[in-house]
């Protein structure tokens, strides 16, 4: 019987014509959402309209609320002591954005009592019964984001300060301002040019002259990595060497800024002989490099160089964010019987050193409680990245950039721009913000791999995340002690969520909670003022301690935690000797090498 052809069948060509055509659609609005998928807020939002349309007892203690909340505001105003009054009890503002005494005065208290308290009517609404966790979290932050937006002090004519500012340099303040506004402005037409899309501004602090100025010699290089061996300052080292595994997601040099805070010096200076991996900046042919080859490629192949350039049997091991999380990948396949790897990287066991220890610095292993950086992260978001980058081949750093910048954009853009533009001041930088702007890429497959797996479905922690050549694999494996450090006020990587290392491994784990985020908190180098640190450990067969009960408990210590892990280090470190050579055979460039000064506008 002769087939008949359904009206509904098309052609390859068609069905090729009508995808792209999506993605074009897809791209547009995600580049009118911020670069988030507009599916997924409207249905986290719907979600919680829903709900609350459904429960009319909500609706009304909502309502009660507000008009307490409203009832505040407007007797607030009045019932301030006067400024003259020698028992008047000053208030204290804890939001840093009404810190100025201009704000007290009228009409500017009455606006600012009435921002804050809308934000707290929203944060109570919410919390709704029924509205699915990853739903809540959207809605709540977006919600945020929002509010900050329409905060009062992101307004000329609403800012007391400003106004302030501005009569008494009788415009100036304004005028400079003005003139930041056009220079930004330009500034962000040039990069965004279709015409001149290669155009990159100097950074602030010149790699390799002011910043990643450690002495020491690439030792290693394959299409992937770089490995840099730093230069002795003692006479006598630890036998054990340590390796570096910063994150691929930023320049390796946040641990190597100016030498005044540079870790990789200060840990030098310590007697300890110090490598440190530098990743490759990739480009679209780069755009099948996997998590596999990161593993393999990056972490594992590090090893055998550093034991294979200093023949030491063991090494010590310190990974950073996301190189934290790969380095904890490769410690748990070592831990496995007779690891093999694919003949494609020519290591095998022998080539490899046994961990003496493994350090892991905001580094994230149970990802079911990611913090604000969950938001992105589900199906439809990961949908419209993989379309992003299956056109490019990469997650552009400006992607990446942006994307941090959005969960502090209280800090890093509202308050930015009203100093900036509304008050004329100028920008104090320094090699923090300038390595913050030194932005990278991640391959297509390698990307997407490691938020599916690790992110959406957190494999790691569930012991399905598979290693070729050694199958899944289990953080329980880990036989080393353990440094752990989180930062009290990490968006990244929140530290109770770092700390649930400690319901999945059993050997020995010390745990530092460092005062700072993300990037602060660990760059924390002795001296720095106003720095503190809570530590505390726990041996083999250790029991359950909550993060809030650990905190209680665990002793303050004033100072910098690099001199603890320093310690800590050393105690688990053999007698001093001589230093290892670096063999010029080996030498294949000068510190801080090629891959770290690759740079794209995008």
């Amino acid at each position: 019987m002769e087939k008949l052809n359904s009206p509904l069948m098309t052609s390859l060509q068609q069905h090729e014509a009508a995808k792209s055509l999506d993605e074009a659609f897809h791209s547009q609005l995600a580049k009118m959402n911020l670069g988030t998928s507009p599916i997924s807020l409207a249905l986290a939002y719907a979600d919680w309209a829903l709900h609350l349309a459904a429960s009319p007892g909500r609706q009304m203690l909502l309502a009660q609320g507000a008009t307490a909340l409203l009832q505040q505001t407007l007797k607030s105003p009045w019932q301030r002591v006067p400024a003259g009054d020698a028992k008047a009890t000053p208030v204290s503002e804890t939001d840093p954005r009404f810190s100025d005494s201009s704000w007290s005065q009228w009409p500017f208290n009455t606006l600012k009592e009435r921002f804050k308290v809308s934000e707290v009517w929203w944060n109570e609404a919410t919390q709704v019964d029924g509205v699915s966790t990853h739903h809540h979290n959207i809605v709540d932050f977006f919600t945020r984001q929002w509010l900050d937006a329409l905060s009062p002090s992101n307004w000329m004519v609403t800012n007391p300060e400003v106004l302030q500012k501005g009569r008494e340099s009788q415009g100036q303040s304004w005028l400079k301002g003005y003139q930041s506004y056009a220079e930004d402005l330009a500034g962000y037409h040039d990069s965004h040019s279709p015409i001149d899309s290669g155009a990159l501004r100097p950074l602030a602090y010149e790699v390799g002259k002011e910043v990643a100025v450690t002495p020491g010699k690439v030792v290693f290089r394959n299409h992937l990595i770089e490995l840099i061996q730093y230069t002795p300052t003692t006479a006598k080292v630890y036998p054990e060497p340590l390796l570096i595994v910063p994150s691929c997601i930023m320049k390796y040099y946040i641990l190597d800024l100016s030498p005044h805070n540079s870790m990789v010096r200060y840990l030098v200076s310590q007697g300890h002989t110090v490598f440190m991996i530098s990743w490759r900046n990739p480009d679209a042919t780069d755009r099948a490099l996997s998590m596999q080859d990161y593993l393999h490629m990056g972490v594992m192949q590090a090893m055998a160089a550093v034991k294979l350039r200093t023949g030491a049997p063991r090494i010590h091991s310190i990974g950073y964010c996301l190189g934290g999380t790969l380095l904890a990948i490769v410690v748990a396949a070592l831990g496995r019987t007779d690891p093999k790897v694919g003949p494609e990287n020519a290591v095998g066991p022998e080539d490899l050193p046994e961990l003496a220890t493994v350090t892991l610095l905001a580094a994230q292993t149970d990802f079911s409680e990611p913090g604000e950086l969950g938001v992105f992260i589900d199906d439809d978001q990961l949908q419209t990245l993989r379309e992003e980058m299956a056109r490019t081949g990469y997650f552009s750093g400006r992607q990446m950039a942006a994307s941090f910048q959005f969960l502090h954009s209280r800090d890093l853009i509202w308050s930015r721009n009203t100093r900036r533009y509304l008050l004329g001041q100028d920008e104090v930088g320094n090699d923090l913000m300038s390595w913050n702007a030194d932005v990278t890429r991640l391959p297509e497959q390698m990307h997407a791999q490691s938020l599916s797996s690790l992110f959406l479905n957190n494999a790691l922690a569930s012991g399905h995340f598979r290693v070729d050549g050694v199958g899944a694999v289990a953080l329980m494996d880990i036989k080393a002690p353990m440094l752990v450090v989180g930062t009290v006020r990490d968006h990244v990587s929140p530290w109770q969520s770092v700390y649930k290392l400690h319901l999945l491994t059993d050997t020995h784990m010390t745990f530092v909670l460092a005062a700072g985020g993300h990037n602060a908190g660990i760059v924390s180098e002795p001296g720095h003022p106003h720095r503190s640190y809570q530590m505390d450990s726990v041996e083999k067969d250790h029991g359950w301690t909550p993060p809030d009960e650990w905190v209680a408990k665990a002793k303050l210590h004033e100072g910098s935690w690099w001199e603890a892990m320093h310690t800590w280090l050393h105690d688990r470190s053999g007698a001093k000797v001589s230093p290892p050579v670096i063999k010029r055979a080996s030498v294949v460039g000068e510190a801080p090498g090629e891959y770290v000064m690759v740079r794209y506008a995008d």
